[in-house]
């Protein structure tokens, strides 16, 4: 194997196929979401309805409106009464920390993206810290994590619409898989099932179905992920946040190739 770039070109295709009763099809399912944190609206999301509070933890977490668990009161959700709303109650000392944050304009997102309606790009910076410097993940074992994130895919094996993120630990254990018709949903709802369940502190990579965007390096640098792999190469943004924040970034190019963007000694053999 080696670590290279190269270039892939696709043929053109000329065929078309006509659906006359697009009801025969199995498409993924995208509905809106409500966010309220201490009783007051945050965010609207579009979504796949499915895994609510994990989601609403995850996307709290990638927003800094939590750090950790500890912040968290408790998590208000009723899928019957209100299946679009999810509420989070922080405690107090939390609260008032991020008071400010909070305080900003209620947003909607359309892109099921962490970024949008946001005035300010350095918003998202804000109390990320580098990456941890020990771990390290053999280039065999890279693409085993993409083969595992493939095989776990089942909404897209029906749909063609949907993305995944998979969260490994440090002995490259699966700890939490998602998907969703947004790919910062996907990443959002791992990260939150792993924050659940205690186990978000074991993560060190990501595997994503997608592109890596720069918000999704956001999401990963608040969770502590230091490894980030994706199915195409990331934006130049998230390649100038992840090099402050000394985190690898890595795709496959072709075969058993695979290009590390950045952070690449974390990547041996």
């Amino acid at each position: 194997m080696g670590i290279r770039s190269k270039t892939r070109h696709f043929p053109s295709v000329g065929r078309t196929r006509v659906v006359s009763e697009p009801g025969a099809l199995e498409l993924i399912g995208e509905e809106p979401i409500l966010f309220r944190v201490d009783d007051r609206p945050y965010v609207v999301v579009m979504r796949t309805p499915g895994e609510e509070e994990a989601h609403a933890v995850g996307f709290a977490l990638g927003e800094g409106i939590i750090a950790s668990h500890g912040d968290l009161q408790r998590i208000g959700y009723d899928p019957v009464a209100e299946a679009n709303i999810v509420d989070l109650w922080l405690q107090p000392e939390r609260h008032s920390r991020i008071h400010d944050r909070l305080e900003r304009r209620f947003f909607v997102s359309q892109t099921s993206c962490g970024i949008c309606g946001k005035e300010l790009l350095e918003d998202l910076q804000q109390n990320l810290v580098p990456a941890e410097h020990d771990f390290e993940i053999g280039l065999d074992a890279v693409f085993d994590c993409i083969n595992t994130l493939t095989e776990s895919q089942q909404h897209y094996q029906t749909t063609r619409g949907s993305h995944a993120a998979l969260i490994f630990d440090a002995a490259l254990e699966p700890i939490a898989f998602s998907e969703d018709v947004g790919r910062h949903n996907a990443l959002d709802k791992s990260i939150g099932k792993a924050l659940l369940d205690r186990t978000l502190v074991t993560a060190r990579v990501a595997v994503l179905s997608s592109r890596i965007s720069y918000e999704l390096v956001q999401k990963a640098a608040r969770a502590r992920i230091p490894v980030m792999v994706s199915a195409s190469r990331p934006t130049s943004l998230a390649v100038e946040m992840a090099l402050g924040l000394d985190m690898t970034l890595a795709f496959p190019a072709s075969g058993d190739e695979l290009v590390v963007v950045c952070g690449e000694r974390r990547v041996v053999g």
